[in-house]
């Protein structure tokens, strides 16, 4: 199943994409926070159900919104997960947190959920003083139930699915402050969607391809495979000491091909376009302004 929440002339609505269309699944006022209950519930056999006689919209006649509009908590992020990556962000100069070029643990931050958009949804690069903004395709895992103590061997049962994140940054703002809560936490910052695919649709989640273009140009290039700490190791780090709740997000980090790597940089500007593509996630596109 893909979970999406639209806006259907300004009417909140949400439920499943099917091909080239949406099947509306609940419209009440309810309706923003429809698919965070359906993951929390677990019982996707009710919108199942409503596939033969829900009413549909086609794609063309819809705003397609983040699928979870307001995510439960701030979004949970792991820095520096791509070997080739964690070398050019630390040969960067803008790596002010960390000694090791490659982490020997997971590196942990979170992304605040007020920095949340939906696809074509605009980045906002005046915010940041700075004029150092970049992009960061990224695999995000989301938790289906509260997650305590899980070991590796079990991490399956408690991920609902998956879906693209863009983890924009503010360069100079992630430096200065020696920590990258505030330079990834500018509103805007947050791309997330289009919709969120359960697991069972994805058959081998290694393989899957992360690719990230500006204006067009492939930008990053990798496959799950190549992160350092895999999605099991994230589990089982995060719920070690922690506990994740049902509708949670991971963006799981991203690859070499940022921003940064080039020399001079290429930081995002007005007029740009991003656009991110994972293999069966489908593509999220976000203008710069």
């Amino acid at each position: 199943m893909k979970l999406a929440t639209i806006s259907d002339n300004g009417k909140i609505k949400a439920g499943m994409i099917v091909g080239e269309e949406f099947v509306c699944c609940d419209e009440s006022k309810n309706a923003t926070t429809a698919v965070l209950a359906m993951i929390s519930s677990g019982n996707i056999s009710e919108w199942q159900a409503m596939l033969e006689i829900a009413p549909r919209k086609k794609l063309s006649e819809i705003k397609i919104l983040a699928p979870i509009p307001y995510l439960l908590r701030d979004m949970i992020c792991v820095g520096k997960n791509y070997y080739a990556h964690a070398k050019e962000f630390f040969d960067s100069g803008f790596d002010a947190t960390q000694k090791e070029t490659i982490p020997s643990e997971p590196i942990i931050f979170t992304k605040a959920m007020t920095s949340l958009i939906g696809p074509d949804d605009a980045i906002d690069t005046s915010i940041d003083p700075t004029g150092s903004v970049d992009y960061e395709g990224e695999l995000g895992v989301v938790i289906s139930k509260t997650a305590r103590r899980v070991a590796k061997d079990d991490w399956q049962d408690y991920v609902f699915g998956y879906v693209i994140i863009n983890d924009v940054t503010s360069r100079e703002l992630q430096k200065k402050h020696n920590q990258w809560t505030i330079g990834k936490g500018l509103d805007t910052f947050g791309p997330m969607g289009p919709y969120i695919v359960t697991k069972d649709e994805i058959d081998d989640l290694p393989s899957m391809q992360i690719q990230t273009l500006v204006n067009d140009e492939i930008r990053q290039q990798a496959e799950v495979r190549d992160l350092i700490f895999d999605i099991p190791t994230l589990i089982e780090t995060l719920t070690l000491t922690g506990t994740l709740l049902a509708g949670d997000v991971i963006a799981t980090g991203t690859p070499v091909g940022v921003g940064i790597g080039f020399s001079p940089p290429k930081f995002l500007k007005s007029g740009d376009k991003v656009t991110i593509n994972v293999t069966g996630l489908g593509s999220l596109t976000n203008p710069v302004i």
